[in-house]
Order: C-alpha cells, then structure tokens, then sequence
C-alpha cells in the first residue's frame, strides 16, 4: 500500500509540473478508489438516486483536473479533495432535485421509491448545512465528518490529511458526531 501511495504523490507531483504522461497514469491509478468512494456516497443515497458511480466519478474528475496548479502534498489530499467535490456535486443534485420536483424536468419514479428518494435528498441538505454550521465554530470536526463520512477515509487516513493523530481523529469523531447528532434531530 505503500508503494501505491508513494506512486500516486509521485504522480501528482509529476503532472503539477507539466508531465501529460503522468495524468494518464494518474488517472488509471485512481479510477478504482475514487469509484469507491463514489459508490459508498451513493448506497447512502438509496434508490430512486438517479446518480451511477461511474458519472459522479467523472464529474469529480473533471473538476479536479481543473486544479492542476493545486499543491497536491500526498495522495491522502488528493482523495480528502475529490471527497469534498463529490459532496458538493450530491448536495447540488438533492438541491436541483428539490426545485426541478414538479418541472417538466421532473425524474420519473416509481410511488413507493418517491417519499424515499425526497427524504434522502433532504438529508443530505440537512447534514450540509449542519457541516456548514459546524464549521464556523470548528473547521476541523467539520472537515472530519467530511472526509470520514463523505470521503470514507479511515481514522489513519483523515489523520494523514489533517496531520494530526489518529487518536485525536477518533476523539473529535465522537464529539462531532453527537453534536450533529443532537443539531439533526
């Protein structure tokens, strides 16, 4: 794993400064996480989600193409960055869902998936906004629910991106999460 990481930072330090070929091998090196990362976003989406892997992929990807002068410092930031692109993409389409309900826009599904696929929508608002509230009295809790819950990094990896401890990750975890829990209620 490693080995792996150490390719990828490589990779992006390599395409910062010019190298094309190193965006191809980019590219094929984090396909298969970052669809990962894409499909656990969308299995807590439920069905009536009109959203496949494959297509929040590509608009993560598009947009992090767009930050080619970012200073990548590893491959932990890189993932933690295209975790807060998809949420936004998600938190745009539950918002776009939610104005577009009765337009001739509209998604067809079926009645029982409706309510379903409203109310997820809705949460997914609701759990932004909360981070959002979140954040302005603490950045970094904020920024650990972001990356463990929309990111689904570990403890070590939110670690890594944050330089901090793994222990004091899980600390502020636990805290985070009982005051959204208590904000969402």
């Amino acid at each position: 794993m490693n080995g792996e990481r150490a390719d990828i930072t490589h990779l992006l330090h390599a395409w910062r400064s010019g190298n094309q070929n190193a965006l191809e091998h980019l590219s094929r090196a984090v396909q298969a996480e970052l669809r990962q990362i894409a499909s656990f976003y969308l299995r807590k989406e439920g069905s009536g989600h009109t959203l496949q892997p494959t297509a929040l992929v590509n608009e993560a990807y598009v947009r992090l193409m767009q930050w080619k002068s970012a200073e990548w410092s590893d491959r932990a930031h890189f993932y933690a960055v295209a975790a807060q692109i998809m949420r936004h993409v998600l938190v745009n389409q539950a918002l776009a869902r939610g104005r577009h309900k009765r337009g001739p826009d509209a998604i067809l599904i079926p009645l029982d998936e409706a309510n379903s696929a409203t109310a997820r929508g809705a949460e997914i608002i609701a759990l932004d906004e909360a981070l959002k509230a979140l954040a302005e009295f603490d950045e970094r809790k904020s920024r650990i629910v972001e990356l463990r819950f929309f990111g689904g990094l570990n403890a070590d990896e939110i670690a890594e991106v944050l330089q901090i401890s793994s222990r004091t990750v899980q600390r502020e975890w636990d805290l985070a999460r009982a005051w959204l829990f208590r904000e969402l209620r």
